[in-house]
C-alpha cells in the first residue's frame, strides 16, 4: 500500500474498552485499540471495530509495536478487506439515515410534531412514499430503535412475501413459509419443511440482491445442496446470479 493514512476507527466505531493507539505499518498509519488483560501472549483481532490488540498487563508499548510490525503485511491486508466491505451501520438518532432497498430514508419531524420516514431522493411520488409514524419528538435512542425496527420488519415481510411469490411462480414450486431471521452470518436459509428464513437486513440493500437471495433459497426446494444442478436451477430464474453473489459478498 502507498503511504496513505488508514484511520480504521471512527467516532461511532471505537471499541467500548481499551486505549486508542496509533502505529506506522509499512508506511501506513493504523489506529488500533489496545486492551490489557490476563493473558500470556499477544492477541490480534480485526473486525468492524478495526484492529484490537490484547496484551499481558505489563507489556510495554514498544514491545506491542514491534509485534505489530512483525505482522504488518497481515494487518494491512485484513484491514483493507474490512474497509472494502460496505457495512451498514444504524444510528438511533432523529434525522439519522436508514437505508430501505438501497434508498436513503430519513427520520424527520413533521409539521404536526410527529415523526415521519421520508425518502431523501427526489422523486415525483415522494409525497406518497412518506410514512408518518405515531410518535412525537423527542425520543430516546431505545424508542427510535423500536420504531425503526418495527418499520423495517413490516417492510421486510411485505417485500419478501411479494418476491417469494414472484420467483416461486417462475420456478414452478409451491409458495414456502416465510420467517424473518436475525442470523449474523447468513442472508437466508431453507429447510426440508419448505420454510425459508430471510435475514431482515436484506430490506436495507437493493432489490436485485434481495431477489438473488430469494432465488437462491427457493432453488433449494429443488436441489437441497450446492451442486452444479443447484446453480443451474438458480440461473434458470436469476440469470445474473454470479454478479449478484459477488456484490453480496462485499456487503459482509
Amino acid at each position: 500500500m502507498a503511504r496513505d493514512k488508514l484511520l480504521f476507527l471512527s467516532s461511532d466505531q471505537v471499541s467500548p474498552r481499551g486505549e486508542t493507539c496509533r502505529v506506522s505499518l509499512n508506511g501506513t498509519e493504523v489506529v488500533y485499540t489496545l486492551k490489557r488483560c490476563r493473558r500470556r501472549t499477544i492477541g490480534m483481532t480485526i473486525d468492524s471495530y478495526g484492529l484490537t490488540v490484547s496484551v499481558p498487563p505489563r507489556e510495554s508499548l514498544r514491545w506491542v509495536e514491534s509485534a505489530l510490525r512483525d505482522k504488518a503485511d497481515w494487518v494491512i491486508r485484513k484491514l483493507a478487506e474490512w474497509t472494502n466491505k460496505k457495512l451498514i451501520r444504524l444510528v438511533w438518532e432523529e434525522a439519522a439515515i436508514f437505508p430501505l432497498l438501497g434508498e436513503p430514508w430519513q427520520l424527520t419531524k413533521a409539521a404536526s410534531g410527529s415523526l415521519q420516514m421520508t425518502p431523501l431522493k427526489i422523486k415525483t411520488e415522494t409525497e406518497d412514499k412518506q410514512l408518518t409514524l405515531p410518535f412525537t419528538s423527542p425520543l430516546t435512542k431505545s424508542q427510535i430503535e423500536e420504531l425503526v425496527m418495527t418499520w423495517y420488519g413490516q417492510k421486510a415481510l411485505s417485500c419478501f412475501s411479494e418476491r417469494l411469490m414472484l420467483f416461486a411462480n417462475k420456478l414452478g414450486v409451491p409458495l414456502p413459509k416465510l420467517r424473518l431471521s436475525r442470523a449474523k452470518t447468513q442472508w437466508g436459509s431453507c429447510n426440508a419443511h419448505s420454510v425459508i428464513r430471510l435475514n431482515w437486513r436484506l430490506i436495507q440493500i437493493p432489490l436485485p440482491l434481495v431477489d438473488y437471495v430469494v432465488a437462491h433459497e427457493l432453488s433449494h426446494l429443488v436441489e437441497m445442496n450446492h451442486s452444479p444442478a443447484f446453480w443451474r436451477t438458480v440461473e434458470s430464474i436469476y440469470p445474473d446470479y454470479q454478479a449478484a453473489r459477488k456484490e453480496l459478498k462485499m456487503l459482509g
